[in-house]
Order: structure tokens, then C-alpha cells, then sequence
């Protein structure tokens, strides 16, 4: 469920982020299409949650082992504890919905942001914002990457 959390959430606000600041390039096309390039930015930013999502998902799915039942006689050899999966749950969940909350900042931002530049040069101000709602990402993908790496036991 880590797994599948850390990726659905940040594509969903990777999703987000780029179909809503999509929305302020295709303005900002008709208006001033010299900042059509400049105005990419926030895409890229939002695109780059869902990798965060990818990354987790792919390190989960390497530390996830299957525990054989055990023959008959034997004692069970737990290789994939409880206290691992709530772990990689938590972990999942810190990296989905951190990419989320940072899509949804990247969207409303990139939006309201290329419009504004169209009018008054405030590009410097829409690149420090964008880059503080990215860190909000990046935090979730620290975390669950850390929780990844520690040991049960």
C-alpha cells in the first residue's frame, strides 16, 4: 500500500500541477508568446513529483520480501515484518501526499504566476515560490527514503 500510495499521490499532483499551469502557458500564448518558454517552468517543476513518487515505489518494491509458510514442523521465518509494512506504508503515504500538496501549490502558482508575469516582470518571485512548494515535495521524498533505510530490529 506504500508502494501504490507514493505513486498514485504524486502523479496525481504531478497531474495537477502540469494541467493547471498548462492552463496559464495557453493564456499567456495568446497574450505574449515571447514568455511561452519561460512560462514552462512550473510544468517541468510539476512533472519532476511524479518521479518522487517513482523513486519511492521502486526502492518499496526492492525492499519487500515474501515470507514462505513454513513446512510443517518449522517455525515461521518472518522476512517481511508488520513493523516493515506500516514503515513503507507511512513512508509511501509521506511521499504521495507531500508530491500532492506541492502539485497543487505548483498548479495554482504556475498559473496565477505566467498570467501575472504577462503583465509586470514578477518572474523571480513565481521561481522563488515554485521552488519553496517543490521543497514541500522533496521533504516527503527525504522522509520516506529514510524510512526505507532504517531497521526493524
Amino acid at each position: 500500500m506504500g508502494l501504490a500510495s507514493a505513486l498514485v499521490f504524486a502523479n496525481l499532483g504531478a497531474a495537477y500541477g502540469t494541467a493547471k499551469s498548462g492552463v496559464g502557458v495557453c493564456s499567456i500564448g495568446v497574450l505574449r508568446n515571447d514568455l511561452i518558454f519561460k512560462s514552462l517552468i512550473a510544468g517541468i517543476m510539476a512533472g519532476i513529483l511524479g518521479i518522487y513518487g517513482l523513486i519511492v515505489a521502486v526502492i518499496y518494491q526492492g525492499r519487500i520480501q515474501y515470507t514462505q509458510p513454513p513446512a510443517v514442523g518449522e517455525a515461521l521465518a518472518i522476512k517481511y515484518s508488520n513493523y516493515d509494512g506500516y514503515r513503507h506504508l507511512a513512508g509511501g503515504l509521506c511521499c504521495g501526499l507531500s508530491a500532492l500538496g506541492a502539485g497543487l501549490c505548483i498548479g495554482i502558482v504556475g498559473d496565477a504566476g505566467v498570467r501575472a508575469n504577462a503583465q509586470k516582470d514578477i518572474y523571480v518571485g513565481m521561481i522563488l515560490i515554485l521552488i519553496f512548494a517543490e521543497a514541500l515535495g522533496l521533504y516527503g521524498l527525504i522522509v520516506a527514503i529514510i524510512l526505507s533505510t532504517t531497521s526493524s530490529g
